[in-house]
């Protein structure tokens, strides 16, 4: 009779795990079968005044009309389990007789329905990790199209219902609904190897004059292929300044411009002759060129926001001193961390220790433009 109880008021514990944590549910049942154990070592005279002894509180508490608090799930295993020792109906007060026969009635139900759950089983882990990616590469397909992709191309027999299940949510498309084309980023992305962008910025000298800087960057290794000064920009003076920075034997395709007046339509004429087709950025829309325009920023910040150049000439040596590290020194999170232009030095290979240089090596530090920006490096240690 107990080890029936027992296993039935461990069934009861997988019932009710869905109302609160199991782990704390558990905790309070073992503590209260831990105490049934005990009383019932306990002589039957005592643990019969104690009875009587707590009634006649519980009695006090209902004539000042206290609502006691809501059953937990452990209370509620504790008290079903022991209903089957005695006459429940005689002592029981928090609920009605009504609602203490429907807790096992309802823990039987979630019990049996937990192992018959409707649907198809979970698709392993590697067609769940295919789908996401083909999701993530296509962002157009839906269910259907991806179903029938995996079938004819893979060989792989998924219904499209379990397609939707592993794909991202944010990807989800309901019926009757078609995703958008691939996003700027993600041709960006994909033609980063063929595409260079150039972008003006204007720097004020202590002189109040006004300097237009121009800076033509590769997309695909974030490197600087050209940065100049000038006064007056123009449509010639920038059509030089594009021959010079690319070079003969480029591979590029195209050439990522904004919609500036200085960009003229006679500047795109004589792009083509060059292997380059101009793509003029939408209007108002910086974020088209993000990558040129967050290497303007950078530029400024390293420079123009702590010193304050001079002239035309010394706004050119500034950033010539600091475009050469910012390729063989600087690291940059797009690349992987990465370098542009690595020395034949770096990457540093991994030390044995993780957080512990090797006794006979040292850091070094070459500060550029007069301290602003010191790059490290490691030397053997001079005895």
């Amino acid at each position: 009779m107990l080890q029936e109880d027992a296993l039935r008021m461990v069934r009861v514990l997988g019932l009710f795990r869905h109302r609160m944590p199991l782990t704390c549910t558990r905790r309070r049942f073992l503590s209260d079968a831990s105490y049934h154990l005990l009383l019932c070592l306990r002589p039957a005279p005592g643990l019969a005044a104690e009875n009587l002894f707590l009634r006649k509180q519980l009695a006090l508490s209902h004539e000042r009309n206290v609502k006691p608090s809501r059953a937990t799930t452990a209370t509620r295993i504790t008290l079903v389990g022991l209903a089957r020792w005695f006459d429940w109906r005689q002592a029981l007060a928090v609920v009605q007789p009504e609602t203490f026969l429907r807790w096992p009635r309802q823990g039987c139900r979630l019990f049996w329905r937990w192992p018959s759950r409707p649907g198809h089983p979970p698709l392993p882990i590697g067609p769940q990790a295919l789908i996401r990616r083909m999701a993530h590469e296509n962002p157009t397909w839906g269910q259907a199209r991806m179903a029938n992709a995996l079938l004819l191309m893979l060989g792989l027999e998924v219904a499209p219902r379990p397609v939707r299940k592993s794909m991202p949510k944010r990807m989800d498309q309901h019926r009757g609904t078609r995703a958008t084309s691939p996003h700027w980023h993600a041709f960006v992305r994909k033609h980063a190897q063929a595409i260079i962008a150039g972008d003006f910025g204007v720097v004020v000298t202590a002189t109040l004059r006004w300097l237009s800087v121009f800076v033509v960057m590769d997309h695909a290794t974030r490197r600087i292929l050209h940065c100049t000064v000038t006064v007056h920009p123009t449509a010639s003076w920038t059509l030089q300044q594009l021959r010079e920075a690319i070079p003969a034997d480029h591979g590029y395709r195209c050439r990522l411009h904004d919609r500036d007046s200085i960009v003229s339509p006679q500047l795109d004429q004589h792009i083509p002759p060059r292997g380059l087709r101009g793509l003029t950025t939408p209007p108002q829309s910086p974020q088209a060129n993000t990558r040129c325009e967050r290497r303007m920023g950078t530029l400024r910040q390293a420079c123009v926001d702590f010193l304050i150049p001079l002239s035309a000439c010394h706004l050119r040596r500034l950033l010539k001193v600091r475009v050469s590290p910012y390729h063989a020194r600087r690291p940059h999170m797009a690349l992987g961390p990465g370098i542009p232009q690595p020395l034949a030095s770096l990457p540093v290979p991994l030390q044995a220790d993780r957080h512990r240089l090797p006794q006979h090596l040292s850091v070094m530090s070459h500060p550029i433009l007069s301290g602003l920006h010191p790059p490290y490096e490691l030397a053997e240690t001079v005895a």
